[in-house]
């Protein structure tokens, strides 16, 4: 197909299409839409894309499910008896020490899971059909870059020509060729929610983030977790004392953690698997998780084709107003490989959409953008990690302190978990954080106000927290950082 020629009537509200209806996509709709454009969503498998239907939404779900359990172990030492509860899938007191025996209906749980997913997607999809957004459901590619043809389900194509195209197709599991997914024993994060049973042994391959958070969850259910790290530690890219707490933590609850240790395979073997090393040792399991990371989605939506850059890893390149290499062509979300955060992906979205049709935008800054593992406890991070104000010779002070001296934390029998600040030498100015206990993810906004708008921490140990509540750790260690004036 030719490309058309551009339609010069200004009077005719600038044609959107978005390619990939996850929160880049939706987000950069909703904009578009408030500053007058003519959008259509383009999507394969539902509003909400991935982060929706089969990651964030989903695993997120599971997760606080299995939080239940951890909070429900600490019940004993809170004088709390759980005798007498026979309700299916209820929890029972065990007898042994204070630890506390969990029953799952892990098909009930998957159900609620697949059910809260389908609804946060119609709930997109009803906002797009109140702001007049068309969503056409099918695999979009570009044909040039003012063209997007849509192939649907029932092999129909639909031509759609545009002013501005935002390709959001994010990204998906990445597989190993010698462990090929089955959907039944041999896993993807993806796959996890057909599940009917709980696994009797898992082996989770993969211990950074999707890995850690799948291995702590179904510990906290209840199954025989095994976690291969090809690394020295979990979460080799996190904050190296945060990483240490948890994996403390995992094994305290009975997971096994193999550290340097390459998964090189696994095969199915009637109802078990076998999970093979590099060093030769075979693990045997009732199912395996691989959670080795992901690639973009960038293959067969012509954009090589169209003149679109892509890096190295596959990624579209982008600017920081989400502009690729060809013009009126954006792009956002993991597809771009940027920051892998929904948070970040819908915010490249509306950037993107600003700056298309003429709005004040303001560029992409990933330095004061906040992330959070979420495991038990979680691990909540903003601004530079140790690690890297070491790499470039900053000079800073830290301060930390344990959550276990919280007044608030003992009440809720809370042990693991601290709050640690980085601070510049002599004016103050916070440059990182990270917070590690339960709801670590609500509790770092604080902090994140402060790295975004570079509030010292004198001002931060300035504001009023609650007595007693787990922030008020935060403003404590703002006032260790205190220096007085020479």
């Amino acid at each position: 197909m030719s490309t058309p020629t551009q339609d010069t009537d200004r009077s005719r509200a600038p044609r959107v299409v978005v390619v990939g209806g996850g929160p880049g996509g939706y987000e950069a709709a909703l904009v578009a839409r408030r500053l007058g454009a003519d959008v259509t969503v383009v999507e394969r498998a539902g509003l909400g894309g991935a982060a929706v239907l089969t990651d964030v939404v989903p695993s997120k779900t599971l997760i606080a499910t299995a939080e239940w359990m951890t909070i429900a172990d600490r019940a004993p030492e809170l004088g709390i008896r759980l005798d007498g509860i026979t309700a299916p899938g209820s929890i029972a007191e065990s007898g042994v020490g204070s630890l506390v025996r969990h029953s799952i209906d892990l098909a009930a749980v998957n159900a609620r899971v697949k059910a809260l997913a389908a609804a946060q997607s119609a709930d997109i999809r009803a906002r797009l059909d109140r702001e007049g957004v068309r969503t056409v459901l099918g695999h979009g590619r570009l044909d040039g870059p003012s063209r997007v043809v849509v192939t649907t389900a029932d092999g129909d194509e639909q031509v759609l020509d545009a002013d501005v195209v935002l390709v959001s197709t994010g990204a998906t599991p990445r597989v190993l060729p010698e462990a090929v997914p089955d959907g039944e024993r041999i896993l993807t994060w993806t796959q996890l929610y057909d599940l009917q049973e709980l696994p009797e042994k898992l082996v989770v391959v993969g211990s950074g983030v999707t890995g850690a958070e799948f291995a702590g969850a179904y510990t906290s259910l209840g199954a025989d977790v095994t976690l291969v790290s090809s690394r020295d530690r979990v979460l080799p890219g996190e904050d190296a004392d945060a990483a240490q707490l948890l994996e403390d933590v995992f094994k305290a609850r009975g997971m096994t953690v193999l550290s340097r240790s390459r998964a090189a395979g696994a095969r199915r073997v009637g109802d078990r698997v076998e999970v093979s090393l590099a060093d030769g040792r075979v693990i045997e399991a009732s199912h395996v998780l691989f959670a080795v990371g992901s690639i973009p989605t960038t293959a067969g939506l012509g954009l090589e084709e169209a003149g679109v850059r892509l890096t190295p890893s596959g990624h579209v390149e982008v600017d920081k107003v989400s502009r690729t290499s060809v013009r009126g062509v954006y792009a956002a979300g993991d597809v771009t490989g940027v920051f892998p955060l929904a948070s970040v992906a819908a915010t490249q979205g509306r950037i993107a959409m600003s700056h298309a049709l003429g709005d004040a935008v303001k560029p992409l800054s990933v330095r004061g953008v906040s992330a959070n593992i979420f495991t038990a406890p979680e691990i909540a991070t903003v601004g530079s990690t140790e690690a890297r104000l070491t790499e470039l010779g900053v000079h800073y002070t830290v301060s930390t302190l344990p959550l276990a001296r919280n007044p608030r934390a003992k009440m809720l029998g809370v042990r693991d978990g601290f709050v640690k600040i980085f601070a510049a030498e002599g004016t103050g100015t916070i440059l990182g954080a990270v917070v590690v206990g339960p709801r670590a993810s609500e509790s770092i906004f604080p902090l994140t106000l402060a790295v975004t708008h570079r509030l010292t921490a004198d001002q931060v140990a300035d504001a009023s927290t609650v007595y007693p509540s787990m922030s008020g750790t935060i403003g404590e260690v703002a006032r260790m950082l205190h220096r007085s004036a020479d």
